[in-house]
């Protein structure tokens, strides 16, 4: 595929955040994301709400790249301002269709039949509770969960993507049915196979899991390997439908 046909896809992303590459490090050849960035210092629930006060606008400097698809990447942000109102936005700003990290994550776990559910995070305490009341009303239970709690995206993006691995390893002695590792702004493209070998079950991480909706939505082929087995679609059979909207 050359450079005159490669798909291209706006991401939006929280301006304190260091791992906005993550999506393209993992990305097959053809797939380009540009990245805009929304204002976003600290990481409590007050941050995450105030992230969309100008998705207008920041959504519009995207379309001006005439990209056909806008990637909305903040998990918590999207979780708790919900997911059509984001994608409505940035509709009536810019006519493109969109899709936020919680629909991408949702969509994994129901894809690799994920019920029971092992939660690792960088969040504060509030995030945590927040996402697991959110996973509890569709019927998904967080029977474990770890993490390092983090009050600024930068101090999330500085973790050694390590780290993870040792979290994943306290929270594999769980029965949980897969392992989230919840978060946009974490490093995890270096270690996710590793995590899921460990784990031994399905791993399902934000920025992996936004960057196989965006490969459903574009009808794009290519699974690139090495990220863990949602990426490489060893769930793909049994995911729902998706179109671009």
């Amino acid at each position: 595929m050359t450079a005159s046909s490669d798909r291209h896809v706006g991401q939006l992303y929280p301006s304190g955040g260091l791992a906005d590459d993550e999506v393209q490090t993992m990305a097959p050849p053809g797939l380009r994301f540009h990245t805009t960035r929304m204002p976003f210092r600290r990481t409590g629930i007050a941050d995450d709400l105030a992230l969309v006060r100008d998705l207008e606008a920041q959504a519009g400097l995207l379309a001006d790249a005439e990209v056909e698809l806008i990637a909305f990447n903040c998990t918590a942000a999207s979780l708790l301002v919900g997911p059509a109102v984001i994608r409505e936005r940035i509709a009536r700003a810019t006519g493109l269709a969109s899709v936020t990290t919680i629909e991408a994550v949702l969509e994994a776990l129901q894809a690799a039949g994920l019920r029971r559910i092992a939660l690792a995070t960088p969040y504060l305490p509030e995030v945590v509770r927040a996402e697991i009341d959110h996973l509890a009303e569709l019927g998904l239970e967080v029977v474990a969960e770890a993490g390092i709690p983090c009050d600024t995206p930068v101090r999330q993006g500085r973790l050694d993507a390590e780290i993870w691995l040792d979290v994943a390893r306290r929270l594999a002695e769980s029965d949980a049915d897969g392992l989230l590792l919840s978060c946009a702004g974490i490093r995890l493209s270096p270690v996710l196979g590793e995590i899921e070998r460990l784990f031994g079950r399905p791993v399902v991480a934000s920025n992996q899991a936004l960057l196989w909706a965006v490969l459903r939505r574009l009808a794009m082929p290519d699974r690139p390997a090495g990220f863990g087995a949602l990426l490489a679609g060893a769930f793909d059979a049994a995911a729902a439908p998706v179109a671009l909207r």
